[in-house]
């Protein structure tokens, strides 16, 4: 299931729309993602169902025609029908799945929006309900549904729908800011934070903090020690984030393939990855300024302790977050 904080419901006849943050997680729901989507939605044959979906988040800017309609059919250019067996074998493979993250793509029912052309989501979402709800109605199959759309009265609730769009997009936002670590091992512009932690439900295990100073030079006290990347190396649910305090877009490892997490981290570590995804985590300025010497230098007493901690098992009590929201 997509994991929904929050989410604001429009009734404009037999239709709702409803605007809600959700946040994915890679290998959970397809890839690690934040944002707002905005779905429409009416009652056919008894059930509440999903006409029309915007996605309206970091990574993934899309719309999809009917993701509950199983028969609506692709539409194929001509150029590509050779491509029709395949689309087909694709539909037929998500009957029974009514996760809509873990739906395949295929013609006719996902696009995507082009950010270059299109702008922002949200507003071009706006835009697109305004001038085009009946036609995409009727696309995704419900030429019925579409014949009532109350134009007047969609009118009157879009720009709502759009500032509570743009409130949950922006406020719903989930961050976390993790306790910094027990021991701490300084390598240049940033620096290492281990600590064991023990979660609520049970789970846990060793927590790797990557850590900077931002908005001032170290020292001043105005300056503010940011987790910038975070590494929880459970055993049930080991994964990891990118800025933790930014965007937070979190990967669970896949076990199988990575079945000692701790070691995964310190090889990214070790052969100079962690420049790539410092700049990934949204600090490019920070990134730069890595110096991979200096990590190496650090990474053989950071490595022994990290084992040292591992090796010592969980605490007896929950360590929860810092901060969490």
């Amino acid at each position: 299931m997509v994991n929904v904080k929050r989410n604001t419901k429009f009734k404009i006849g037999c239709l709702t729309i409803t605007t809600q943050h959700e946040i994915w997680d890679g290998n959970i729901q397809d890839h690690a993602d934040q944002g707002v989507s905005i779905v429409v939605s009416a009652n056919v044959e008894g059930r509440n169902t999903s006409l029309l979906r915007f996605n309206c988040f970091d990574f993934e800017k899309s719309y999809v025609y009917g993701p509950d309609n199983d028969e609506l059919e692709p539409i194929i250019p001509a150029m590509l029908k050779d491509l029709g067996p395949m689309l087909q074998g694709q539909r037929e493979s998500i009957q029974n799945n009514k996760d809509y993250a873990n739906r395949s793509t295929f013609s006719g029912r996902l696009y995507r929006m082009d950010t270059t052309a299109d702008g922002n989501p949200i507003s071009w979402t706006i835009r697109t309900l305004k001038t085009m709800l009946p036609a995409m109605l009727i696309r995704a199959g419900y030429s019925e549904i579409a014949g009532r759309v109350d134009q007047k009265l969609l009118d009157s609730i879009l720009p709502d729908l759009e500032i509570a769009a743009r409130d949950i997009y922006i406020s719903d936002r989930n961050t976390v800011k993790h306790n910094r670590g027990a021991d701490v091992f300084e390598a240049g512009n940033i620096r290492f934070g281990l600590e064991m932690r023990r979660l609520p439900v049970g789970d846990g295990g060793l927590a790797i903090h990557v850590l900077t100073d931002v908005g001032g030079t170290k020292g001043k006290s105005y300056a503010e020690e940011t987790e910038i990347l975070a590494f929880d190396c459970f055993k049930d649910g080991p994964h990891y984030h990118y800025g933790p305090r930014n965007k937070n877009h979190r990967i669970y490892w896949d076990t199988t393939l990575v079945p000692d997490p701790v070691g995964w981290v310190l090889d990214k570590f070790k052969n100079g990855m962690l420049r790539s995804m410092v700049e990934r985590a949204g600090y490019p300025g920070v990134a730069i300024d890595i110096d991979q010497s200096v990590i190496a230098a650090v990474l053989p007493g950071l490595e022994v302790r990290a084992r040292q901690m591992e090796a010592g098992g969980l605490p007896e009590k929950p360590t929860p977050n810092l901060v969490s929201n």
